[in-house]
């Protein structure tokens, strides 16, 4: 297999998960000491360890079980996502770019999970909205969104992507599309 046409693809991981560990080494070295507001009532850098998985699932599961879970699961993704990545036809753009923010996200996790036993989240976002008009509260129990890092908007964005491009696909005019290129390149051949 020819890597050299992959290169833009490894280079976006590869900028993807030094993005999020230098954000996270930022985060870590003091600058958090206390809350950073960015937009009041909404969005603020706190610093906070997640020992779970996504949105703090698995976090009361005792170790050693939950270590080796949240290290040997991600592993295991990581590998089948590098495989993904690298079979992906090459004008296949939007997938090879939601695998690659995927792949830089979950190995800067997993690089955290390694060294620290956490994950570090620093992006708080909230609605700091009036008891009396506070809906959200009352219908989902609360009015933050777990605190997230660079890593997991990789992930997040990459698997709106690749969801994207599986309801475009289910379009009757992408579908026709398809088949019509797909009949030419059949006729192509014979």
């Amino acid at each position: 297999m020819n890597l050299k046409p992959r290169i833009p693809d490894m280079l976006l991981v590869l900028a993807w998960f030094v993005l999020d560990q230098a954000s996270k080494a930022w985060a870590v070295s003091g600058a958090l000491s206390r809350p950073w507001p960015l937009i009041p009532a909404s969005l603020r850098l706190t610093l906070s360890h997640n020992t779970g998985a996504l949105f703090g699932f698995m976090s009361d599961v005792p170790d050693p079980w939950r270590s080796i879970a949240l290290i040997a699961l991600p592993i295991g993704a990581v590998i089948i996502i590098t495989v993904l990545l690298l079979r992906v036809p090459l004008p296949e753009l939007r997938v090879r770019l939601a695998l690659a923010l995927i792949l830089g996200g979950a190995i800067g996790n997993l690089v955290d999970r390694v060294l620290h036993g956490y994950v570090v989240d620093f992006i708080d976002v909230y609605a700091g909205l009036p008891p009396a008009k506070d809906w959200l509260i009352s219908t989902f129990g609360t009015n933050r969104w777990p605190t997230f890092n660079v890593a997991d908007m990789g992930l997040c964005c990459g698997a709106l992507l690749l969801l994207s491009e599986v309801l475009l696909d289910m379009l009757p005019s992408r579908r026709a599309k398809s088949e019509t290129k797909e009949c030419q390149g059949a006729s192509d051949t014979d």
